[in-house]
């Protein structure tokens, strides 16, 4: 691998390793300050800076804080001030994100223990309202906590307001995919096109976009400068990752996934490869299997197993992880062109990681 690739990657395991003790000391600030306000006067608010804390440090491969630190040094070599209150802004705004999803799915389980939904039903056995109304409560106040964390930060005030604007943009997008996202599961089998807004409102946006621009607010330079390239390499990364998503979801090996396989069938989500497997030229049985398996939260082991050998037969499989590869392939290109003005360092890394996202086995 070339030398200045294996550098940037190298930096996007510093990034993460600091990232994490950050994020730790943020939480115990948190719960030392007795924040959020009110916290001392009820154990509902304290319980919920828990599980928030616990579910936030459990793991994630932490790209969007290399995405936003690299973004911040494709410009300045130097330490940027801002980068560590919006790394955490960043991540709190995914915590928001992943518990909402985790409440809407009925997800038990997330990075490998109960997502926090599932900790209030087992704290409050017999009162499902309050259970979830608890997870609500404790997603808004991530997402609300991700804004505050730059308003407090100490940064000069044009800083902190524009990247308070870059996150609470980010974060309606999000919400935004999340209507379209179960839109997408209702009425006549979406088109591609619907798919890929699916994917720009709640994943790209605020998983790609949004590190890239304020890594650059940092950074001290303009993002709307380069709004276009930035939103085409964000717009093809996405994609690319979602695909390869939806293609691991199917056809990925469950041992390295640590995860069960097959949540977008039981589910009955429409995703880009059940869309593909959907209108492949399927005969009466197959569709048969693929109908009955779609949308069965009990579909077994046996019942997935049968539904891959035919998406497997119709070369869904293929098609898909090629389609991923054409849309990595655009992103690389968009962010080769940045080496004659930006970095070089970073630039390797943003050309690098559309490579990598389709590659990886989970």
């Amino acid at each position: 691998m070339d030398q200045t690739i294996t550098a940037a990657l190298r930096r996007g395991e510093e990034h993460r390793r600091r990232f994490e003790e950050r994020f730790a000391a943020y939480f115990d600030g948190l719960t030392a300050a007795g924040e959020p306000d009110g916290v001392a006067y009820g154990r509902f608010p304290g319980r919920a800076v828990e599980l928030l804390r616990d579910m936030a440090l459990r793991g994630g491969k932490r790209l969007r804080v290399a995405v936003l630190w690299e973004a911040a040094g494709l410009v300045a070599g130097a330490e940027v001030v801002g980068l560590d209150e919006a790394a955490i802004s960043i991540e709190l705004l995914q915590v928001h994100g992943l518990v909402h999803d985790d409440l809407i799915d009925g997800s038990a389980l997330r990075r490998g223990a109960p997502s926090v939904p599932q900790a209030y039903r087992e704290e409050w056995p017999g009162r499902p309202g309050l259970a979830a109304g608890l997870a609500v409560l404790a997603g808004d106040l991530a997402a609300f906590l991700s804004v505050r964390v730059l308003v407090d930060s100490g940064l000069p005030a044009d800083l902190a307001m524009a990247m308070a604007a870059e996150q609470t943009g980010a974060g309606s997008a999000g919400v935004v995919g999340q209507f379209l996202d179960l839109e997408r599961d209702l009425g006549p089998l979406p088109s591609v096109e619907f798919l890929d807004a699916v994917t720009e409102f709640k994943s790209t946006r605020y998983s790609i976009l949004a590190p890239l621009r304020l890594g650059l607010l940092a950074a001290g330079v303009d993002p709307a400068a380069y709004g276009d390239e930035l939103g085409s390499y964000a717009s093809a990364l996405g994609i690319a990752n979602m695909l390869r998503d939806d293609w691991l979801d199917l056809f990925g090996d469950q041992a390295v996934a640590g995860k069960s396989l097959g949540s977008d069938l039981r589910a009955g989500r429409r995703s880009y490869v059940l869309r593909a497997l959907l209108t492949a030229e399927l005969d009466e049985d197959e569709r048969r299997v693929v109908t009955a398996a779609l949308g069965d939260p009990e579909a077994g082991e046996e019942a997935l197993e049968r539904v891959r050998g035919i998406a497997r037969r119709h070369g869904v499989d293929r098609a898909v992880q090629g389609e991923a590869e054409r849309y990595a392939a655009r992103a690389a290109e968009v962010a080769a062109g940045w080496g004659t003005r930006w970095r070089a360092e970073a630039v390797a890394f943003f050309a690098y990681l559309p490579v990598w996202t389709v590659a990886r086995d989970h």
